[in-house]
């Protein structure tokens, strides 16, 4: 027996079936049973509505600056809403017993009557209203407040899905607030089918419009009519009612508020501050993180999609799938003009942090001719940045790739007097994957080994008296590396040109992606540390793989609500977080081109002071610490 209606999960839509089954038999000539069809298409619009408007909500990058509170929802909002929705299985499953129990009400209702309309908003504004308010002053007395509304009011940002979230009390209670006016309308002759439908929808959409968090409605509109600021609330009304709690117990019209002395005197005036600054840039990030889109069906994995899947480690959902086309199609759009958009932020140390992305897909950063594009894109975010006052920027992944750009060192060159500091992050990502390396380990098979991280880490390792066997097939690169490392550790970097040179190393470090025949040269027992994207397949089952180069964000972050790609809850990319620590640490020079080894301890313990945590390893310690291999044991 189940203890919860959570515990049911996606199965509780099974409840729906029934409905669909007599809304089928009606369609074959039971014309007694077409209210089952209603009461499923009512509650499917019903879910669609509240969807489109929490997904405008996290549309950051067209609503940033009429954001009212300027916080992010975090997981702990996201979790506690994630059943939003029960309360249309709920009121459904009312509407079609009262139907059921009363079918006469099916037989005479007539698809439209323009009275009906009337009827239903005097009846609306006359019960409906009045009886919300003093339900709803009655459930902030402290015996209803800490037993049933606490839980609406423990959501810190108002989103669609908060006004959707309450007790089964609660919903009992707003379940009558609709039904009176329908049933009114009705039982005076005057009820239609499409009065039920807009009456029911509008009530759904005002609710959102109030919980939104970003304030659509033109302080013009009161300026012209002062009246109608009593006859409609505005989400920056309603959201004053969420912060302060003791006032705005409405629920459509301030006019009760009015009247029952309850109107809280500063909103319409923030309502006006927040109308007029929608212009403006004020909430201005310290640190940028620019990410790309990975490849198409990735493309969905953000907030304004669907916030739940966001709030989830990436991966290829079946349910997703038909988003695909419309994604593909999105994307030509955005490959002939488009611009950086804002898609996450969260804030630490009490600091705006934010993610933008450019609007290229994975494959795009390998097409020749698209490289000219890519650039002046970052490029234009780089100055974006500059302008708007962001500290540092941080490119991610491909975004900084060597043959692109140069490891950011392009725009750096281009425009020196930058004040924004533009940060590649793989400082950071050289210093977890050395951090992952086991301490007994005397020798690693490294791919990828003459690119940027590639070289940091075999210059590193050397150092330590850790043999590298570098795969490379030109000679002059992996010479040039050689002559960085000290005469007495330069044996220990070792030119090898191919696969079977690692077939007796079970440490291999992948900086390039390799297929299947090229991982079955590995012993059995290797673990494959990688550093590259997108992370190789795992093919052998005699073998294990290590994730991304990660770290987990420090326990005060806050607002933080997504995912980032595959990686889980809390934890970015090592990129993503060296650019926070370089922000954090206030180092005002540029980390672009080819990394300085001799910084790599520097980053990693600036990391960790600063409360970012390895996900692979649990021990937090750097990585010279790591290797104290003598030199006469090698």
């Amino acid at each position: 027996m189940f203890t919860k209606w959570e515990d049911l999960g996606s199965l509780k839509y099974l409840v729906y079936a029934p409905f669909v089954v007599r809304g089928l038999v009606s369609s074959l000539g039971d014309d007694s049973m077409d209210w089952c069809i209603h009461v499923v298409i009512l509650c499917a619009l019903r879910a669609t509505l509240y969807s489109c408007w929490t997904s405008y909500c996290n549309m950051y990058f067209l609503n940033r600056n009429r954001r009212i509170i300027q916080q992010g929802v975090d997981f702990k909002q996201i979790d506690k809403e994630w059943h939003w929705d029960n309360f249309i299985i709920l009121q459904g499953m009312i509407a079609s017993l009262g139907l059921y129990m009363f079918p006469l009400l099916t037989e005479v209702i007539p698809v439209w009557e323009p009275k009906g309309l009337i009827a239903i908003m005097i009846l609306h504004i006359i019960v409906s209203e009045p009886l919300y308010y003093w339900a709803h002053r009655w459930f902030h007395g402290h015996y209803l407040f800490s037993r049933f509304h606490s839980f609406h009011h423990s959501s810190a940002v108002p989103q669609p899905f908060t006004a959707a979230s309450a007790t089964w009390l609660e919903q009992l209670l707003l379940t009558a607030v609709m039904g009176i006016p329908i049933l009114g309308s009705s039982l005076i002759g005057y009820g239609s089918i499409s009065m039920i439908y807009v009456y029911v929808l509008s009530f759904d959409f005002l609710r959102c419009l109030g919980h939104c968090n970003v304030e659509v409605i033109p302080h013009q509109i009161f300026d012209i009519f002062p009246v109608f600021k009593y006859l409609l609330y505005t989400p920056t009304y309603h959201s004053l009612h969420h912060t302060e709690m003791d006032s705005n117990y409405c629920l459509f019209m301030p006019l009760y508020d009015a009247l029952g002395n309850t109107l809280n005197n500063k909103a319409w005036e923030l309502h006006r501050t927040i109308s007029i600054n929608s212009g403006k840039n004020k909430c201005v990030p310290n640190f940028v993180f620019l990410a790309h889109v990975v490849d198409i069906t990735s493309s969905t994995h953000v907030q304004f999609i669907l916030r739940s899947v966001a709030s989830m480690p990436y991966t290829t959902r079946i349910f997703m799938l038909p988003l695909w086309p419309v994604a593909f199609v999105i994307m030509l759009l955005m490959w002939a003009k488009s611009k950086v958009f804002l898609i996450s932020f969260y804030n630490l140390r009490g600091k705006l942090h934010q993610t933008w992305a450019v609007p290229r897909f994975g494959f795009q950063y390998f097409l020749p001719f698209a490289k000219r594009g890519i650039n002046k894109q970052i490029e234009n975010a780089i100055l974006r940045a500059d302008r708007l006052g962001v500290k540092v920027i941080s490119l991610a992944a491909l975004n900084k790739n060597e043959a692109l750009n140069g490891g950011g060192l392009l725009f750096v060159n281009k425009h020196p007097n930058l004040k924004v500091r533009v940060v590649h992050g793989n400082t950071l990502t050289a210093a977890v994957t050395l951090n992952e390396i086991n301490e007994d380990v005397t020798e690693v098979f490294l791919t990828g080994a003459t690119s940027k991280l590639g070289r940091a880490i075999a210059l590193y390792l050397c150092r330590r008296r850790i043999r590298v066997l570098m795969l490379t097939s030109s000679a002059d690169r992996f010479q040039k590396i050689q002559k960085e490392a000290p005469a007495d550790c330069q044996k220990y970097l070792v030119l090898v040109t191919k696969y079977q040179a690692a077939k007796h190393c079970k440490t291999w470090i992948v900086g390039k992606w390799i297929t299947a025949k090229e991982q079955n040269w590995a012993p059995p027992g290797t673990h494959f540390h990688q550093f590259v994207v997108p992370p190789i397949f795992t093919f052998r089952k005699d073998c294990t793989y290590g994730d991304l180069a990660a770290m987990r964000l420090p326990e005060d972050v806050e607002g933080l609500g997504c995912c980032e790609y595959t990686m889980e809850r809390g934890v970015v990319h090592a990129c993503h977080a060296g650019g926070a620590v370089h922000y954090l640490e206030g180092w005002t020079h540029h980390e672009v081109g080819a990394l300085d080894v001799d910084r790599i301890d520097i980053v990693w313990e600036a990391a960790l002071k600063h409360g970012f945590r390895p996900v692979s390893n649990k021990n937090n310690i750097s990585p010279k610490q790591k290797s104290n291999v003598n030199i006469n044991d090698i």
